[in-house]
This record gives C-alpha cells, structure tokens and sequence, in this order.
C-alpha cells in the first residue's frame, strides 16, 4: 500500500531521531544535480507530492517547510498539504538563514552531501557555524530507506554516437580536454555533468527525460585517458572499440573507492556543479582539490562543422514539423474547432513523431492559452488544461531531440481577432529579437552585454520580462547548455562562433496573456566585415518557422525591421516550401508574404 505522506514524514523522523537530528533538508535535486532528474531520484516529489522542477523541503521533529520559487506559488496549494507543510519562497527565505532562526544552538542540521555541490556545503556550514548549529553529513538518504515503491533505475542501453556526426573521435576529445585539465594545473579532472561525459566519449543515453544522457560520473586525467563509472549493464558492443585507446568502464559502485586512491592527486573539480560528497570524499584521502570550471564545456558549447550541419539539418526538418502544426491549428480555429492545452501539446508532437531522426522533446512544452501564458514556465500537465477561446493569444514553447540535433523555438499566435495593444505588446518584443539577432560585436563581448539589446524597446515604454534572453543549446544533448548565456546579470563567458544560443525576448501580463518569440541562433564570424579593425561576430539564424504576422503593428516598425522581418520570412519559405504540399503549402504562402 501506498505511503501517505504524513507517514512518510514520519519515517524520515524516525531516522532524525536515530541520527539525533533536529533537521533534515531535502532537495530537488539528485545526485548528478543536473536540470533534470530521473523518476526514481525524485526524492522532493516522494515526500511532498509537489511536481515542479526547483524546490526544497526542511523536515523538522514537530514540523516541515516546503520552499518553492514565483513560478509555482498557485501549483504549491494545489499539490502540498498545508496541514504538514508551511509555504515558503524559496528565493525570498533563504533556507539556511531560516534555519538559524528557527532552530536552537546546538542543533543538528542533516543532509545528504550527494544532493548539493560543494559550494553549497561550505556556505551553508559556515553560516550554521555562526549560530552554533551543526551540519551533519548522513551516510544514508532517509527518504531511501523508506521509498518502499521507488521506481528501478533506467535499463536502456547506451547509444553508441557516429564520430562523423561528433566531428571529432572520442580520443581527439580526450587529449584536447586532458591538455587543459594539465593547463589548470591538475592530475585528473571530475567530470560530473551528464552531457559532458557524453560528449567526450561520443555516447549518448535515456536514463533522463528530454536530456539524451547516461547516468554516471567520470574521471578524465591530463593524459586523456578516462574511467567511466556507470551502470556496466547497459554498455553495448563495440563500445571499447567506438570509444578509443585509454577509457576503462567500471560499475557506479566503485566510484568511492577511485576516489580513496586519489591521495597526492591535484584534482579539478568545479565546486558549483560537482556534488559535495565526491570532492569531500577526494579530500579526505589526500588529493588537492583544484576549483574550476568543467573544462569540456566550453570547447563542447563551440559547435565543429559537422556538429553545426547536423543542427541546421534538424531544424528544417523541425520547421516543416511546427509549421505543419501551425497550419493545422489555424484551420482548426476557422472552423470553429478549439482544444486545450494538453491536445495541442500533444498534437505538436504527432508532427514531430513522423521524424524517423526525432527521439523525444527537448524539455517538456509550454502549451499556454490567454492568461496561463503569463507564467513563463507554465505546465499544462501541473492541473487541469485550459482550454483557447476565440479573440486569445497562444503561446507554444517547445523543442526536439533529433539524432542531429536539438531545438527550441517558441511562437505566439492569434486565436481570432487580438486588440491593438496585444499588437503593440507583440511588436514590442519582436523589435528586441530583431535589435538581437542583428547585432554585431567584437570578440570578448559577453551575452550579458548584448542582453539589453533585446529588452530596449519594452524598457521605452516602461516593461520587461523576468527571465533571461537566451541560454546555450547542445548538438542532441542539453536544451539548457552552458556555460554561456544572455541575461541582465550572466556571467563573463564570452560568445565564440559555433555557440548555439536562444533569442527569446517576452512580455507577461498576469491573468491576460504572455508573448515569447523565441529562435535558436548560432554565433559566426562577419564575412561583411572582413576588413574590420577588430574580429567581428554576428548570429546566423538556424530556427526556420514562420512568426505570426497577424500580431505585428507595422506602424511601430522601421523601414529596417520591417526588411528584417521579411526577408526571415522569404529564408523560411526558400527552405521549407521544397518540403512542403498542398494545403500546408499554401498556408506558408500566406504566413510568409510580404508585410
């Protein structure tokens, strides 16, 4: 029979009590603190029933707290029971600060040191120690102990991925990456991301969802050899072979015992990303833990030729996908015929699904009708569907997983007739996507930089949008990659060709409607400006699907953006209409005329 939570509550005290802790924290994240986690590492979920993607629990002897962010303040109420747990903001009540002033001095704070980084651990400790509060390491999960229906890890194999397609072998990779970690001054680097691993070996997986991933961790030292710990089981033939001289699998299991042998190893880890319990582990047996970035995610962001002829093959491809869609969803609405959110969902996706290169969504799609589209990472599958109604806006925020590549790309469209201020809202926002997609910068700029070239004109007219412009997109790998990004306050990444990145300005006005335009852009030199005093990039757009015309004042456009707009247009019927029949051609005759 199936726990209630109350009981599981209970059971996690009862290890406290043996453990004589005062509190235990509890996390979304799991042990790879990737975006996404697995069903059976769901450990927030078991003990809460809440679903969405950011969070904590604080479970105390008489009590609990569940922290969650703006995003799922509504979705919380619905899902937790506020007889067992208290409401809190997880970015308004930092939770170790309300730990201090909840417990007493002298008291015990547990946590499970493969659940947060490193620098996680050191603040946190540092911070209880100020209160005279301890930290205290638990060698086993309670909510492991007692998960009596915990689902069993994922057995699909690991896909074995075509060095052609790579652009490099898994050796090449290997001594490339094994030079840097030898530049940073270490032995041995802990490659704790998911899709770097991947990447460096040219594997790829299903062990998450929407992250083509095998679970697991790796050691990569300065020579370019590499141990992959894994579940062995799901290694198929060929492997050793496909993946070079000098790479050695082990089980999972043994990784604590690799990390016992590391004593006098200078060993990079970075403290932000790499769970606490592995770098501890290292430190404890004697290795010097050197702080640093991954060093295979900037090389892995700045995509080769062959990775780059991959994405653009992909994104036709998914441009015929969402257009077919789009087309489909208009005639739809002239006949009177209006679904809700989940069907369109999953109607978008039976395009896709006619891919034989498409594997799954890149994340899970953001299918929003008038006033869900306000909350920018709105989940239709979080309650009930709405359903459209006929003088709306309809906002679709989704992506795909092809063998080739991986998309993204979110488009705002009329439902009926739209008011003049929905218009101008709209135009607004595809002035800024514009502002960024033409902008040309010197090497060294940063996208915290070019951020404010797509919120200026919404900030003329006293608006904004509260989350970043655009984040870095891998080649069948994360949707969400780093390290670079366009936000207001990113970080100092500088934006190198081959880089794929989003171009996603919006406006939210709560309760009415949300708009996004969003196109995935790739980072390329200025052939136009060859002659520069300086090396010169631009952005090359790589998304190929029409933008909803019907929503463009005009009036508000320069001759200039107004040229912009229509040639997009005339590139995305050029490449798609060779691919396109009938009906569905006809409708991106229409959806790409001229303005």
């Amino acid at each position: 029979m199936t726990q209630t939570i109350a009981a599981r509550l209970d059971a996690v005290r009862s290890e406290m009590t043996k453990a004589n802790l005062d509190a235990f924290i509890i996390p979304r994240a799991d042990e790879y603190l990737g975006e996404y986690v697995p069903e059976r590492n769901e450990r927030m979920l078991w003990i809460s029933h809440f679903t969405g993607s950011a969070g904590m629990v604080i479970v105390l002897k008489e009590s609990a707290a569940i922290f969650v962010d703006g995003r799922y303040t509504v979705q919380v109420k619905q899902q937790v029971d506020g007889t067992l747990f208290e409401y809190l903001s997880l970015t308004d009540t930092p939770q170790i600060e309300w730990l201090t002033e909840t417990l007493t001095r002298d008291a015990r704070v547990g946590y499970d040191s493969r659940l947060h980084p490193l620098s996680w651990q050191k603040s946190a400790e540092t911070k209880l120690a100020k209160a005279q509060i301890s930290l205290v390491s638990v060698e086993e999960n309670p909510v492991d102990l007692h998960w009596q229906d915990r689902p069993a890890p994922s057995s699909s194999p690991v896909v074995l991925f075509d060095a052609k397609s790579a652009g490099k072998t898994s050796l090449q990779k290997r001594l490339e990456i094994g030079a840097a970690v030898a530049k940073a001054g270490a032995d041995t680097a802990l490659i704790t991301s998911l899709d770097s691993f991947c990447w460096l070996l040219n594997i790829r997986g299903s062990d998450v969802p929407c992250l083509p991933i095998v679970l697991g961790t790796a050691l990569l030292h300065a020579n370019g050899d590499m141990v992959l710990f894994t579940d062995l089981k799901k290694l198929p033939a060929g492997i050793n072979e496909h993946v070079g001289e000098g790479v050695t699998f082990c089980d999972e299991t043994e990784l604590k015992s690799a990390l016992n042998k590391l004593a006098d190893t200078k060993l990079l880890a970075d403290p932000n990303s790499a769970n606490a319990w592995s770098q501890l582990t290292a430190q404890q047996a004697g290795a010097t833990l050197v702080a640093g970035f991954d060093p295979v995610s900037l090389p892995k962001a700045q995509k080769n030729e062959s990775e780059l002829a991959g994405i653009r093959a992909c994104h036709i491809r998914d441009g015929v996908a969402v257009s077919r869609f789009l087309a489909w969803l208009d005639k739809e609405v002239s006949a009177g015929n209006f679904y809700d959110e989940g069907v369109l969902s999953d109607k978008l996706e039976t395009f896709r699904l006619e891919d034989e290169l498409y594997r799954e969504p890149s994340f899970d799609t953001i299918s929003a009708v008038g006033g869900n589209a306000a909350m920018c990472h709105y989940n239709h599958n979080n309650g009930t569907p709405a359903t459209m109604t006929n003088n709306s806006l309809y906002l679709v925020d989704s992506g795909a997983q092809y063998l080739d590549g991986t998309t993204d790309v979110t488009r705002t469209l009329a439902i009926g007739q739209v008011s003049d201020e929905q218009k101008k809202m709209v135009t607004l926002v595809l002035k800024g996507h514009i502002a960024l997609d033409q902008a040309r910068f010197p090497r060294g700029t940063t996208g915290q930089q070019l951020d404010a070239f797509a919120r200026q004109y919404l900030w003329q007219h006293g608006f904004d949008y509260d989350h970043g412009t655009g984040h870095g997109v891998g080649h069948f790998l994360s949707v969400h990659e780093g390290p670079q990004r366009v936000a207001k306050n990113s970080n100092d990444v500088a934006l190198l060709p081959g880089m794929v990145i989003s171009n996603e300005p919006g406006y939210y006005r709560a309760d009415e409607f949300g708009i996004r335009l969003e196109n995935l852009v790739t980072v390329r030199h200025c052939e136009a400006l060859a002659n520069a005093e300086r090396e010169i990039f631009e952005f090359e757009a790589l998304t190929m699907i029409p933008m909803d015309s019907r929503l463009i004042d005009k009036a508000l456009l320069s001759e200039a953006e107004i040229n912009w707009f229509n040639d997009y247009h005339r590139l995305v019927f050029d490449t798609l209409s060779p691919l396109m029949r009938g009906e569905e051609l006809a409708w991106l005759t229409n959806a790409t005329k001229t303005i």
